[in-house]
């Protein structure tokens, strides 16, 4: 399987700044091809240089949004859909400036927006993330850009939980713009079948982000890493595989993603060890 191996810079920080373009040498150094970089203020970040850093380093890059509840496009309030709005227009310009091709995240509604709500209002919030969604849509498709919306886990989000519910949401959006990102963080919890819910995202599928169950070092848990290359294969996937999890030193992130603890030894050695076994899995070696 032809694959391109990422990480994010969340493994190591919070938030994301010019400053962190310091992990870039070591991220190269083992081995990976791509730098996700999760941004949570534009503002932090001075593109300019994190482009030349990637160029020296010689790393793509995909780009991930953070949707907190000032970001919530499904909130009776409008005035949350324009700062959603304000904040990917930043996002979407940054994708341009470094060269990646989608703005991926859950930008539907707000990170943690889990509750118990009648099928009126989640009619009703489903609607506006449609019509909100099919705006930002046309501001991506305009700049050549896709967007990955991003199914989170039941504890996260009360509105996009499955692959089959991303596929409703980007059917109801109705703009070739509309794609999928699948974390297998999310997955392992929500999904019943993996290979089924790839199959099922099929070429809507155009990012992939891992760790194992437990958000720790791939291969070291309870995933079934097996059933995601059948998945993958039989789509034949052509987008990359990103580690995404978080370290215990930044506490407000740490206590955003329910992290308590260190899942690994360092987060150089989760990085390292995880590269080490995705590239043996993504070359059918793992067994």
């Amino acid at each position: 399987m032809e694959i391109k191996l990422g990480v994010s810079t969340w493994l190591w920080s919070s938030p994301f700044t010019t400053e962190t373009i310091a992990l870039f040498p070591k991220i190269k150094e083992m081995g990976y091809e791509i730098v996700e970089i999760p941004v949570e203020d534009p503002a932090l970040i001075d593109v300019k240089k994190v482009k030349e850093a990637l160029d020296i380093y010689d790393l793509d890059v995909t780009i991930c949004g953070a949707f907190g509840p000032s970001r919530d496009f499904t909130n009776d309030d409008s005035s949350y859909h324009n700062t959603s709005f304000e904040y990917i227009k930043s996002c979407l310009a940054i994708c341009n400036d470094l060269g990646a091709s989608f703005f991926a995240g859950p930008m539907y509604s707000a990170v943690g927006k889990a509750r118990l709500v009648s099928a009126e209002q989640k009619k009703i919030e489903w609607d506006r993330a449609v019509t909100n969604l099919q705006k930002v849509c046309k501001l991506a498709a305009a700049q050549g850009l896709d967007i990955a919306l991003e199914p989170l886990n039941r504890f996260e989000s009360d509105l996009v939980n499955t692959a089959e519910d991303a596929l409703l949401l980007i059917k109801d959006i109705n703009n070739p713009a509309a794609k999928m990102l699948l974390d297998g963080f999310h997955m392992n919890i929500e999904e019943p079948d993996i290979v089924k819910a790839i199959t099922l995202a099929g070429d809507k599928l155009i990012h992939l982000q891992v760790s194992e169950n437990y958000r720790g070092t791939p291969g070291t848990g309870q995933t079934r890493w097996d059933d995601y290359k059948l998945g993958l294969e039989a789509i034949d996937y052509k987008g990359a595989v990103c580690i995404e999890s978080f370290t215990p030193n930044v506490k407000e992130l740490a206590g955003a993603v329910c992290i308590w603890k260190p899942l690994a030894e360092s987060q150089d050695r989760f990085a390292r060890d995880g590269f080490k076994f995705l590239k043996k899995w993504a070359a059918n070696t793992t067994n």
